[in-house]
């Protein structure tokens, strides 16, 4: 089994030495060698800068370069640093038993590529992923065509060059868990990774397995096409377990979907999805996880569309996941929809669900979406809706079905620019969860944008 193999390209990176600075002694005020002297002498010396100043210097991209290309041994047990820009080239894996820690701050770029050339980062079962970015120090997965760089200096370049209708341009993040699914025989192969490669499985028994954690990480241009009208995801969970931390996170104009869950039981909080050429927020296969402060703008089909199984539809356990504070609207009015079909469950509460519909699969026979909703085991509670957006797939109105409680169609006056409502809409939070907070308010945010600056979505 070879190892991955590390190539470091070193870049040209040369700080630009003001005009002053053409004699002897240092003429910049803003320098820690600063010499008011220093214009009645004759030789050169140039400036120096302490390490959190750039005052006369030109930034320059990272001095060095890692492509990164997996070969079978995976990424091995190691390091990233935000000092350095990595380069993926085609799929690497995170393999079992290794632990794959990013820096706060470190940029990781895609190679463009289709089908089994598509890029993308896959933290297999066993494998761990370690990325804890900040508020200030995100950590960027994006394209090689991106020219969004951090310089030597620790400070973040973003570059406008491509927008939210630049998609598809590398591959995604996949982590791959043990946690249950609904489907038969209980573990299978995720999409986007060829059947024949064997790090590919997710599904189990462990509900409460750890893949690691991921915390202000934003994924921007992805969604590599691996076939005809198939690609992947921004951010894909497949089994993934209750052990894993998953925290301010985005996913900026991907092609597909922009997270998807096929089971398992992973709790995420904080997410932004922006412009996805699929659905925001898909699960499938039995997810059973948490969610809070979700946000989707933009969706190019759904904001959620949420199944309960694939083989067989009817597979326990159900599809129930619990979210609540979700900020869901379009740009041009609502023209997208948040569906429950396959015999999908789950919970919505305290949220903003300003969608052109919410549709609940009723079929002739067998069990469905309604049925979930008519066991309890579907709720929408507490939530501001669209007037008359809540529907089975024939157009019945369900908004006074005994589990459609507390709905307002106030407008709460927000807008994919300015998310935050001027005035909280004030709820009843959730008490003695040991994840969802508590709160008082609808919607995603309270009085300010916890999105802000670290996404690309509202930087």
């Amino acid at each position: 089994m070879k190892k991955i193999i590390l190539t470091a390209v070193v870049a040209a990176s040369v700080l630009a030495i003001p005009t002053s600075c053409t004699k002897k002694g240092c003429m910049d005020p803003t320098a820690t060698n600063y010499d008011a002297e220093a214009e009645k002498e004759d030789e050169d010396e140039p400036c120096t800068y302490a390490p959190d100043d750039t005052s006369g210097t030109t930034p320059t991209p990272a001095d060095t370069i890692v492509e990164v290309t997996d070969n079978g041994g995976g990424t091995g047990t190691v390091t990233w640093s935000a000092k350095k820009t990595y380069i993926l080239k085609g799929r690497v894996f995170v393999n079992s038993g290794q632990t794959l820690t990013i820096e706060a701050g470190t940029v990781i770029k895609g190679e463009s590529g289709v089908g089994e050339n598509a890029s993308a980062l896959i933290v297999a079962q066993g494998g761990k992923i370690m990325a804890e970015g900040t508020a200030s120090m995100p950590i960027i997965f994006t394209t090689k065509a991106d020219p969004t760089y951090r310089d030597t200096l620790g400070v973040l370049h973003q570059s406008d060059a491509l927008q939210a209708n630049n998609a598809g341009l590398w591959g995604g993040l996949i982590v791959l868990g043990k946690a249950g699914l609904n489907s038969t025989p209980g573990t299978t192969n995720i999409e986007g990774i060829p059947t024949s490669e064997p790090r590919g499985i997710y599904g189990g028994s462990d509900d409460a397995d750890n893949s690691g954690v991921i915390k202000y990480v934003s994924v921007r241009h992805g969604g590599s096409e691996i076939g005809a009208g198939n690609e992947i995801n921004g951010i894909t969970f497949g089994g993934v377990g209750s052990g894993t931390t998953v925290d301010y996170v985005e996913v900026y104009a991907n092609q597909d979907d922009g997270i998807e869950f096929f089971g398992g039981t992973v709790n995420v909080k904080h997410a932004v999805v922006y412009a996805t050429g699929d659905d925001s927020y898909d699960y499938d296969e039995g997810f059973r996880g948490k969610g809070q402060f979700w946000v989707s703008i933009n969706p190019g089909d759904r904001h959620g569309e949420h199944d309960g199984g694939t083989s067989p539809e009817d597979g326990i356990p159900y599809a129930t996941p619990t979210i609540y504070n979700a900020t869901y609207l379009d740009k041009d009015g609502n023209t997208n929809k948040l569906t429950f079909r396959d015999n999908a469950g789950g919970v919505y509460a305290n949220s903003f669900l300003l969608v052109a519909k919410i549709d609940i699969e009723d079929l002739a026979s067998g069990q469905d979406s309604k049925q979930r909703l008519d066991d309890g085991d579907l709720k929408l509670m507490d939530n501001v809706v669209t007037s008359g957006s809540i529907v089975d797939n024939s157009g019945t109105d369900l908004s006074a079905h005994a589990n459609v409680t507390g709905t307002s169609t106030t407008d709460p006056a927000i807008t994919t620019s300015n998310p935050v409502p001027a005035a909280a809409v004030s709820a009843t939070g959730l008490s003695g969860d040991s994840f969802i907070e508590n709160v008082t308010y609808k919607g995603a945010f309270g009085s300010s944008n916890w999105a802000a600056g670290w996404t690309r979505s509202f930087k």
